[in-house]
């Protein structure tokens, strides 16, 4: 299958590519510049700009998504005008663009869900009930989406994704490593995380499960709650550090996603029995992902 792809220099893109490309796909990465990936193709675009042609490609995967580094809720700093243009218009002028292929996958966020009650079990049939701006633009564009006529349409909504970061960036546990290293008070969070390679094999399995399979037009991924105070207790001990553990968090107060439907389809993430190695492999990467 040739998909075009967008997003594919952030870390979630980054990953998506590679696992489409060692599934066998044939990848066009559209984005302002090139994927530092072998064999990957490029076709320009910016979310500021028209939708390219995507005559050729079978399916779209939309990944990309303009914010502050490193925030998704309150990432349209003061600027919410031009977060919605560029995140909303831009998806929407891009769906339209795609009406000819047989399958876009969104990437969306367990944002849409909102201000569920704390300890709430998500199921996608649940109406969407976003408090953030970033949460509003992943509905709309979800409900844009749904009603597009023509290819098959699935919203994934992603809860947290951690891995490492392509070259020359940093993965989104960096700042918090730095201030416990510094010795910085931190406060208590628990919420739930799915490795970045696991969110790609499932993007793989959702464009090649046949369409009367899928059944569903929005999925769940997410893997397993993650307390801050567990996370940096193993950083420390991998990366020979010290610093202030934070208390541990309430684990009721977490919000799980249900992700049956995706695992009905064969969708096996790593789980905490993988989350060691792959935390090692950030802890140890060479790619400026350490403090």
């Amino acid at each position: 299958m040739k998909v075009a792809l967008t997003g594919a220099t952030g870390l979630v893109g980054h990953w998506i590519a590679r696992g489409l490309k060692g599934a066998g796909h044939e990848v066009v990465a559209l984005g302002r510049r090139a994927a530092p990936i072998p064999d990957i193709a490029f076709l320009p675009y910016d979310l500021d700009g028209p939708p390219p042609a995507l005559g050729g490609c079978d399916a779209l995967v939309h990944a990309a998504f303009s914010h502050i580094p490193g925030h998704y809720r309150g990432g349209e700093g003061d600027d919410p005008e031009g977060f919605v243009r560029r995140n909303l218009d831009a998806t929407l002028r891009l769906f339209e663009a795609a009406t000819g292929l047989e399958r876009i996958i969104f990437l969306s966020s367990r944002a849409v869900y909102g201000d569920y009650p704390p300890g709430t079990r998500l199921h996608e049939d649940m109406p969407p009930r976003p408090d953030t701006l970033y949460g509003r633009v992943k509905r709309d564009a979800e409900t844009a989406l749904k009603h597009l006529d023509g290819p098959c349409t699935i919203s994934l909504r992603a809860t947290g994704v951690y891995g490492a970061a392509p070259p020359g960036q940093a993965h989104k546990w960096h700042d918090l490593f730095c201030r416990f290293q510094a010795g910085e008070p931190l406060a208590p969070r628990i919420g739930t995380e799915v490795h970045a390679e696991d969110l790609a094999q499932a993007v793989h399995l959702l464009l090649t499960t046949p369409r009367e399979n899928c059944g569903h037009d929005v999925y769940n991924l997410s893997d397993f709650p993650l307390d801050r105070r567990d996370l940096l207790r193993r950083y420390a001990r991998l990366a020979g550090v010290a610093g202030q553990l934070p208390p541990a968090a309430d684990p009721t107060s977490v919000s799980a996603m249900a992700t049956d439907r995706l695992r009905a389809l064969g969708w096996r993430p790593g789980g905490l029995r993988a989350f060691p190695a792959r935390l090692a492999a950030m802890v140890t990467s060479g790619s400026g992902n350490t403090p």
